[in-house]
């Protein structure tokens, strides 16, 4: 496996060629004068790249208007699910803003499903020795690894992040958890949240993404939440908040799952953005669209700040 971001990884000969050349210079961005930081998030599944789904269906239908949604929605990082390599660097290449750290599941390199993050290049540095990806599984180290009865590999990726804005780090986490064992995606945020407390000792803010095809309530998004529930709780690890649920408690349409329907009683919120308790939520939303969709799911938005440590 290597060990270096995927926006080293896509450089794959004649297909990038001048795309670092393209990126150039990290532009300036201002200094928060009071200390805070203000990050706008999304977690977004890509639907995989399906040969059968033809159409408005096809990944290169979908795309345009990826990108353009993207680009009004401006995140300064976002987490995506499901996408395979040529769908990330389809990506990578239509946002130059953005460097992308990310592997395949099947091999720890290209092959499979991506939990790729993007974060703006000209706001955060990017520090590769503590940004990495595990397997979720009783081997979480070997790529490709499976246990607890997934049908296909499961992961999560992180990096490590600096605000140049604010000079804080931040650690963002994306995970897509199994879509058919409970026990899994039990025991794979439980990994993460133990790597995670071993990682963070200097308690930096915290942005956890994913599709964890779970809905509020189910054991595993409540142990993030930092409820009670029969999972063994982990010492230096008090919860996150979802930020959908601070402002939206009682909205009953929240659907982000829906299968290319249209029926708002046949969808379900299986995607999560977390931040820290201290961060206080400003925004959180839904990217509801009509057909044509963009995906099987819709976007998931936040817009979060953390106040200065004075």
């Amino acid at each position: 496996m290597k060990v270096l971001g995927f926006f080293a990884v896509i450089v794959l000969g004649s297909l990038f060629a001048g795309c670092e050349e393209k990126r150039g210079v990290p532009k300036a961005v201002a200094v928060s004068e009071d200390g805070s930081m203000e990050l706008r998030l999304m977690t977004f599944n890509l639907r995989y790249e399906n040969g059968d789904e033809t159409g408005r269906r096809a990944w290169a239908e979908r795309l345009l208007g990826i990108v353009k949604m993207l680009r009004a929605e401006a995140p300064d990082v976002f987490g995506t699910q499901e996408g395979q390599h040529g769908q990330m660097a389809d990506l990578w290449a239509s946002l130059p803003d953005y460097d992308l750290h990310g592997y395949g599941r099947a091999d720890g390199d290209h092959k499979g499903e991506y939990a790729g993050i993007y974060f703006r290049r000209d706001r955060f540095e990017f520090d590769a020795d503590k940004s990495g990806i595990i397997w979720l599984s009783d081997t979480p180290e070997k790529p490709g690894s499976m246990s607890w009865g997934n049908s296909f590999p499961r992961v999560a990726t992180w990096v490590k992040l600096t605000d140049r804005t604010s000079g804080k780090g931040l650690w963002v986490i994306n995970m897509h958890l199994d879509h058919r064992n409970q026990p899994s995606r039990e025991k794979g945020v439980r990994l993460m949240v133990e790597r995670l407390v071993e990682m963070n000792t200097q308690g930096d803010p915290v942005v956890w993404l994913g599709d964890f095809n779970a809905t509020e309530g189910n054991a595993a998004v409540e142990f993030l939440r930092g409820t009670p529930t029969s999972m063994k709780r982990v010492e230096g690890f008090s919860g996150l908040q979802e930020t959908f649920d601070v402002l939206h408690s009682k909205e009953r349409k929240r659907g982000t799952l829906h299968f290319w329907m249209s029926d708002p009683n046949r969808q379900w919120k299986v995607d999560h953005i977390f931040v820290s308790k201290e961060a206080e939520v400003l925004e959180s939303g839904i990217v509801k669209s009509g057909e044509p969709y963009l995906s099987d799911h819709f976007p998931v938005t936040a817009r979060v700040r953390w106040k200065s440590a004075k």
